[in-house]
């Protein structure tokens, strides 16, 4: 799993969730704008050893808006804004008596926001190279609840730079790409910084109405700030998170500029994160 804060840039993230291609800027005034929930609800986590143990059954749930906008032929902006953010674990109770251990609790805000610049550096017929920029904002609390473990955001400003690479391609007339980005994410207030990379494939069928996505993406910790990484609960928010993550999606265009899409994605492997899957779904708008 993977943080809110860094859902749609990895799992991208995962959900993740975007179906636009980040190597190939939007062109001047064109966009992809999509509203979309998010929901990963986890009874384990991996240990930082790599083991999982069992949790209290806790969940997050996300309402959001992503969007992209073509400045010029070049430039875009990005924008991604959780406008309402759920964390919360149910009620815990003894398998013997049935009565309840411990009381659920909720914490309901807003998400950590993300903002971004991307640059086209090349542009082809056969590949296109583009440069990212993107600013985490800590606009999600991250210590709510009774015992300051609800979180809906990490409460660090990050700033990652990102290099992408994209190659269209096609098969028999059915359209394909392929694309990889290599990132390194600074994070502040004695987090440590990471580093990020992924892959990702694509092909269009059915006349260009259906999109089918593959995903791999790897976020490794340099082990290099000082807060601690250890929560008794499980996070997607603590220090020194590392995974690989493998997801899905299935998007449709139910015109040409409208369209619903669905996605999965679960960690393989991982550090001091929850361990189950997560799932979205979304209605998306594409303006060219």
């Amino acid at each position: 799993m993977v943080t809110i804060k860094h859902w749609l840039f990895i799992c991208t993230l995962l959900g993740g969730i975007l179906i636009s291609n980040a190597q190939w800027v939007k062109g001047k005034n064109n966009g992809y704008y999509k509203v979309s929930a998010w929901s990963l609800v986890s009874d384990q986590h991996f240990t930082d050893t790599g083991k999982i143990d069992p949790n209290a059954t806790r969940g997050l749930f996300n309402l959001n808006f992503y969007g992209e906008y073509g400045i010029s032929d070049k430039l875009d902006a990005i924008a991604y804004v959780p406008f309402f953010s759920r964390t919360y674990q149910n009620d815990q109770i003894s398998a013997t008596t049935g009565e309840v251990i411990q009381e659920g609790e909720a914490l309901n805000s807003i998400g950590d926001i993300d903002i971004a610049v991307r640059y086209s550096l090349l542009k082809r017929s056969n590949i296109a190279i583009a440069a990212t920029l993107k600013l985490g904002l800590p606009t999600g609390n991250d210590a709510g609840g009774s015992d300051g473990s609800f979180q809906t955001g990490d409460g660090e400003f990050n700033q990652l730079i990102q290099l992408n690479f994209g190659v269209p391609f096609s098969i028999k007339k059915t359209s394909l790409y392929a694309k990889t980005f290599i990132g390194y994410n600074n994070r502040t207030q004695d987090f440590s910084d990471e580093l990020h990379l992924g892959a990702e494939t694509g092909i269009s069928l059915f006349k260009k109405k259906v999109l089918l996505l593959g995903r791999l993406n790897r976020v490794q910790s340099l082990k290099n700030g000082d807060k601690s990484a250890i929560n008794s609960q499980g996070s997607i928010f603590a220090n020194n998170i590392e995974y690989t993550n493998l997801g899905g999606e299935i998007a449709y265009y139910i015109t040409k500029k409208i369209g619903v899409s669905v996605a999965y994605s679960s960690a393989i492997d991982g550090r001091i994160i929850y361990a189950n899957a997560s799932i979205s779904g979304g209605v998306f708008l594409v303006i060219k």
